[in-house]
């Protein structure tokens, strides 16, 4: 499983030009599930978004979490993730989850979540989606759980 964290001040997701979710201060979690993952993979990822330490303390130090100042999340499948472009200059996309497992591992990736954070906001399972967010900082982390 893969993920794309952006500390953010604000973002929305809009589909067909109509305002989806939204999110104040906190993470856009861009989420990639493989053909390979399964619950183990969304806990483990889960664990560890949930506990960086990436916002500023009174020191201007990245040393505070999402709970510690309350923030909101917004997760949005992003097959597109698992984008392998060694051959030639068209991605294939053969690494990605199937679909029908990788949006039950994103609906459980989105529970987990929501166990410990009040406000997450959601994308919609393979609709295509226009993401708007003001990336703070910038700050983008790029996890993955085959490396944690």
């Amino acid at each position: 499983m893969r993920a794309l964290i952006q500390r953010v001040t604000r973002a929305q997701v809009s589909i067909e030009g109509e305002l989806h979710s939204s999110i104040g201060k906190g993470y856009v979690i861009l989420l990639g599930v493989g053909a390979e993952d399964g619950n183990e993979q969304a806990e483990k990822l889960w664990s560890k978004i949930s506990k960086l330490r990436i916002f500023e303390d009174e020191n201007g130090k990245t040393n505070v979490s999402l709970a510690d100042v309350q923030g909101d999340v917004m997760v949005v499948s992003q097959f597109t993730l698992y984008a392998n472009c060694k051959r030639g200059n068209r991605p294939s996309f053969t690494e990605a989850g199937a679909p029908d497992e990788a949006n039950r591992l994103y609906e459980y990736f989105v529970e987990l979540a929501r166990r410990d954070i009040e406000h997450v906001a959601t994308g919609s399972f393979g609709a295509m989606m226009q993401v708007e967010l003001v990336n703070d900082g910038p700050f983008t982390i790029w996890l993955d759980t085959d490396t944690l």
